[in-house]
């Protein structure tokens, strides 16, 4: 079979992830894989992309090889999407599958991105393989590898592919923006606070919306087109910022970040749906707050999103957004979309935004807040020597809070373990355990009627 491998990491050849690919080259010399490196060669692809377009129309299985980077795939992967969709590449009837590598941080959002792009394109997907970075050094990672490989060729010679996610349509309605109508009633007095508005401006529907937050919202307000931006490229994944807290770019970016955002009240970011997510340029600005990412430098900061498009129809692209919410300890204070009544609803978002900067207010953590925390919080401890900054920003902070540290816990549990198992003390306590379990709640009652 000729498999087209769409590596998406910066580092070309370099990739930890492409290794994996390699490794199945050699396991299976029956195939024929290809590499486009579209991750380090995007700006020169987004100049000719006519091998590009030749690779993608003589393969017969797309396989998309990344790290995963802030949730998603890196922005060089997600701008050669947008190029094979604006090209109008015909893909459909191929095969398509994914290998990533991670700490399992978000794979979930990545692969669901690649899968509904897949979907957009008529590929026939197959499924995916998310990877520890580790797990091609370890004979039971070596051996997931091989068996994934194999059950995709299995699929192959079946004809078996996954059900798209949603109803195929034959004419694609566009989206139309409901207009945001309706009288300004800009607040009479301002509060002093400032609000940072992070937008990639590429509709007018979104300009009205942005207009409006800024008319209604009681705070001053500062624009930042991503669109006007020198970036110098996207993040390479080079963990210089990790290692002295600087970006190893020199296009000024990391001023820019400090003094125009992140010295806001609050933020509001500000994009147009497209190919499921935030867009590319967007997904840029992500990417280079890498750092950013693990150091959760804006905690504590109330965030809100004005969007144009159906997010009603993303639920990746919402849990992402929640996601990134939880993991950075902002507030979310809400999403405005141009769907029903944006009007209203971008009138809430300021409301709700004041309320969070003046009251400090922080919403308590789920489990996209909780567990990916402590999927970074192993990895910083453990790449302390090498992730200076993080490691010193997670001291600072108290995130080092490993369950093997809380001794009276568990000695207190081995106690409760034996008595469980007690005969004797069973009959005597009888139902009586769960009531122990409730004396410290029933102290913290009384305090709070006392207080």
């Amino acid at each position: 079979m000729k498999i087209l491998v769409l590596n998406g990491s910066p580092k070309g050849e370099n990739s930890v992830t492409l290794q994996t690919v390699r490794y199945l080259e050699k396991k299976f010399p029956a195939h024929s894989f290809e590499v486009l490196h579209v991750g380090q060669r995007i700006k020169s692809i987004e100049k000719d992309f006519s091998k590009a377009e030749e690779a993608l129309n003589n393969a017969e299985l797309l396989l998309f090889s990344y790290p995963v980077y802030t949730f998603l795939v890196p922005s060089q992967l997600h701008r050669f999407i947008e190029l094979v969709k604006e090209h109008g590449v015909d893909v459909s009837g191929r095969y398509a599958a994914q290998i990533t590598t991670s700490l399992h941080f978000y794979d979930v959002t990545a692969h669901r991105f690649i899968r509904d792009n897949c979907d957009d394109l008529g590929l026939l997907y197959l499924g995916g393989l998310s990877a520890d970075m580790e797990d091609l050094l370890k004979p039971e990672g070596r051996r997931q590898a091989e068996d994934f490989f194999r059950h995709l060729m299995w699929r192959v010679e079946r004809g078996i592919a996954e059900r798209p996610l949603y109803p195929v349509q034959k004419e694609q309605k566009p989206f139309v923006p409901a207009p945001v109508n309706g009288s300004v009633q800009p607040s009479k007095e301002r509060s002093g606070r400032r609000i940072a508005i992070v937008a990639d401006l590429q509709s007018d529907a979104l300009r009205d919306m942005v207009e409006r937050f800024t008319a209604v919202t009681a705070a001053d307000t500062v624009l930042v087109n991503l669109r006007e931006f020198p970036f110098a490229g996207g993040c390479l994944g080079c963990f210089h910022c990790a290692a002295d807290g600087t970006c190893v770019y020199r296009d000024g970016f990391d001023t820019f970040l400090r003094e125009r955002i992140q010295s806001a009240d609050a933020i509001v970011y500000a994009f147009s749906v497209r190919d499921h997510s935030m867009g590319s340029r967007m997904k840029l600005f992500d990417d280079r707050q890498f750092c950013n990412g693990h150091r959760t430098v804006t905690m504590g900061k109330p965030v809100g999103y004005l969007i144009d498009g159906a997010l009603d129809a993303e639920p990746n692209l919402r849990m992402l957004i929640e996601s990134r919410a939880e993991v950075g300890g902002n507030c979310l204070a809400g999403i405005a979309t141009n769907e029903r009544d944006p009007a209203a609803e971008i009138e809430a978002l300021s409301e709700t935004l004041g309320y969070a900067i003046e009251t400090h207010y922080q919403p308590p953590k789920n489990f996209y807040g909780v567990g990916g925390m402590k999927v970074f919080r192993d990895l910083i401890y453990q790449m302390r020597g090498l992730m200076k900054e993080d490691h010193r920003f997670y001291k600072a902070h108290g995130f080092y809070d490993f369950p093997q540290k809380r001794k009276g816990r568990i000695a207190g549990m081995y106690l409760v373990g034996a008595m469980m198992r007690s005969k004797k003390i069973q009959k005597k306590i009888g139902g009586k355990m769960t009531e122990g379990m409730l004396l410290p709640y029933k102290k913290a009652l009384e305090k709070a009627e006392k207080e």
